[in-house]
Formats: C-alpha cells, structure tokens, sequence
C-alpha cells in the first residue's frame, strides 16, 4: 500500500517501516560518529520500541556493543492496516543489531504483567545469564494491577485550582487559550499507580528473584521537571505526582542495591516532541518555543543526543555519577539554563496565532511529531508501493 500519515488529534493512526527503518538507522549513525563508550555488556530496556527506551538501546548497542533484550507492545500490521512505529523501530533495530554481530531478542507483552516479567527472566537466563543494565522506560495512558485486577488510567491535570494558560493546535498553528479542571483525589491515586515506581521495583524485584542481575547493575527510569511555563500542568499535577513516587522509588532501589556496588537513578531529561508529550495541553507551545531558543544557540537536542550524554558523561565516564540533592541525574541542565528560560518566557509572552511560526519553531515541532512515526524522513519515497507487513523473526 501507498501509506500516508492520517491523524486524530495528537495521534498518528499509520506508520510507514522504512521511514521508521531510516530513522532507527539515523540513530544508530549518530552513535557510531561518537566516541565508544565502556558501558554495559547485557542490557534489558523495558519499553524499547520508541523514545528514550528505544534510543538507550541504540547508545548501548552501538555505543557499548552491548547485547540488549527489549521488551515492548506486540502491534503487527495487517494487510489493510500498519503496524505500530515502534514495531517497526524494534525491527529495524533487529535487523542492524544483527548486521553488527550484536545479540538482540525481544519479548513482546504488557510490560506490567507477571506473564511478560516472567518470560523476560527466562529469556535473559538462557541466552544472556544476566544483565547489568535495566532502563526502565515504559509510557502508558493505563494499567491492570496485579494485585486487584482492576485497570487504572491515569491523568494529566493540575492539583488544586483549575488552570488556564495558552496552548496550539500544532496542526494549524492557532493559539487558543484552556482550562483544566483540577484532578481529583482519586485520578491523583491512579495516576501514581499507572505512572509511578510500582512497576519499575517489581521488574527489579522479579530479575533478582530469578537471578539474573549482576551484584553491581545499574538501573535507571526518566522523569521530567520542566519550566515555570508547564510547573502546575506537569510537575505540580497529577503526572507529578507520579514522577515524585518515581524518584523515590530510585532512592529505595538504589539503598538495595548498594550492597553489591549496584545503583539505580532516575534521569531527569529535556522536553522533547513525544506521542505523550504532544498530549499535555500547553506543552507544543512549550516545546515549540523551546526548541527556538536552543537551536538557535546550538544547544538542542534530540533523543539519541541525550542518551549518548547520558552514558557519556553521567554513567559510564569513569567516575562517580553526579547527581542533584535529591539523587537524580540532570541531562535538562542546557533546557533549564536562566538565559534559555528567559528568552523562551519572553516568546510565550508574545506568541499569537498570527506570528507562532515567526516566534517559534512550530515546524520544526510538526515534522518532529510526524517523524515519531516514519514520515517526513529526508531520503523516503512516501509514494512508493511498501508492504506494511513486517515480521520480527527475534520477538516472543
């Protein structure tokens, strides 16, 4: 089929496999132009197929020549209907780490279910014996508890007041103001559930039981802080409140695995273009603006930048890993610079339907966005007759 991108609101419904398959090789690249890092040897990525998960995957393999097991959601295409893009990421990624001489395997399930922690276990013990990275990096608008049975979703909204502020439709680039009404105390809850450190210390908890971490791993999940701008949608909302839970889930892993000279961190990073991030009202302005200031200082940075620094300068230079007082790495240091604040606070004082895309780098943001996806990829013939249908000969 001729597959083009058809959206639905902050959604992209279709994706292309070679666009995502030159974009996964565009990652790849830039790892390969970078130093190599004396990193980790066995590495499993829990959420691996998009974002920071699939790119520190990419760093390690590429980067540490590191084996890796992904675990992600199964979403193969059909004859009338694509696959996910990060289906077609885990492919492509697959298909280069095996050029390379790279182990790859790939475990598809529910990431929050006994069944995929399980069959994760079993694989690492038969072909790896363990592993000595966990990157937790799983995004999810809900989850089924183990404990209940019952499925959760959780929320973006602010705690307290209602909150109004300016936000775009990215599409067409018209300014508007929102309200949103505040969450209650039950949407907080479940938010924490869905979002918070649960998951993440009962992967942990499952991968020593079954024996298959090293003494000294190291284990890590992202987080988010944010300016001003997004504080009372974001960090002081709802969303907030599980990236609070998360960070204080790391302290208690971390008091675990000290002993056998392990650690676990959460990674405080920059706000970049995200299926989930495209969601939060305010946030395309946001981000829009930001990506204005820092490219025009040469500070931007993409998902792959970020990781490659990430494994470069915080984990594996060869010394104590610095961290803020609350323990977490801090790769948003360039975004939450005074003078990229100010500037991005003067642009959203000004910004208005008529001059965003003068203001702003709202199209830098839009083709972002579609990239999250296979398209607007430099090189592509998106008028090309292409099978959706791509099979993954490592998935289980």
């Amino acid at each position: 089929m001729i597959i083009k991108p058809r959206t639905r609101g902050f959604i992209c419904t279709t994706s292309h496999p070679v666009g995502c398959e030159a974009q996964v090789q565009e990652q790849i690249d830039y790892v390969l132009q970078q130093p190599g890092i004396e990193g980790p040897r066995n590495v499993l990525v829990i959420g691996a197929s998009t974002g920071y998960g699939l790119s520190a995957r990419i760093a390690a393999a590429f980067g540490s020549r590191a084996n890796t097991v992904g675990v992600y959601r199964p979403s193969q295409a059909t004859e009338k209907r694509t696959a996910s893009a990060g289906w077609y990421n885990s492919v492509a990624f697959e298909k280069a780490a095996e050029a390379a001489g790279l182990k790859s395997f790939s475990v598809t399930g529910d990431a929050f279910t006994q069944e995929t922690k399980a069959k994760t276990v079993e694989l690492i013990r038969k072909e790896l014996g363990q592993v000595d990275l966990v990157v937790y990096s799983v995004a999810s608008a809900r989850r089924t508890l183990p404990e209940t049975g019952e499925t959760v979703s959780s929320v973006l909204k602010p705690i307290g007041p209602a909150y109004t502020n300016k936000t775009v439709n990215f599409h067409t680039g018209e300014v508007t103001e929102v309200t949103i009404e505040p969450a209650t105390e039950e949407e907080v809850k479940n938010t924490v559930e869905v979002m918070g450190g649960g998951d993440w210390e009962l992967w942990m908890n499952e991968l020593a039981e079954g024996g298959v971490l090293t003494p000294d791993v190291t284990t890590i999940a992202f987080s988010y802080i944010g300016s001003e701008i997004t504080k009372a949608i974001y960090r002081d909302g709802s969303i907030g409140q599980a990236k609070d839970h998360l960070e204080a889930t790391a302290l208690k892993l971390n008091e675990k695995l000290a002993a056998g000279g392990g650690r676990a961190y959460v990674t405080v990073s920059k706000a970049l273009v995200t299926q989930s991030s495209s969601a939060i009202p305010v946030v395309p302005l946001y981000v829009s603006a930001l990506y204005k200031v820092m490219k025009e200082k040469g500070l931007h940075e993409g998902c792959i930048e970020q990781i490659y620094r990430l494994f470069s300068d915080r984990l594996y230079k060869g010394q104590e890993t610095p961290v803020d007082e609350k323990g977490r790495i801090r790769i948003d240091d360039w975004e939450l610079r005074e003078d990229v604040q100010a500037e991005v606070a003067e642009l959203w004082s000004k910004v208005t339907s008529e001059n965003i895309e003068e203001l702003t780098d709202l199209a830098g943001y839009r083709r972002e966005f579609f990239q999250l996806f296979g398209f607007e990829t430099d090189g592509v013939d998106y008028d090309a007759d292409v099978n959706p249908v791509v099979d993954n000969p490592k998935a289980i």
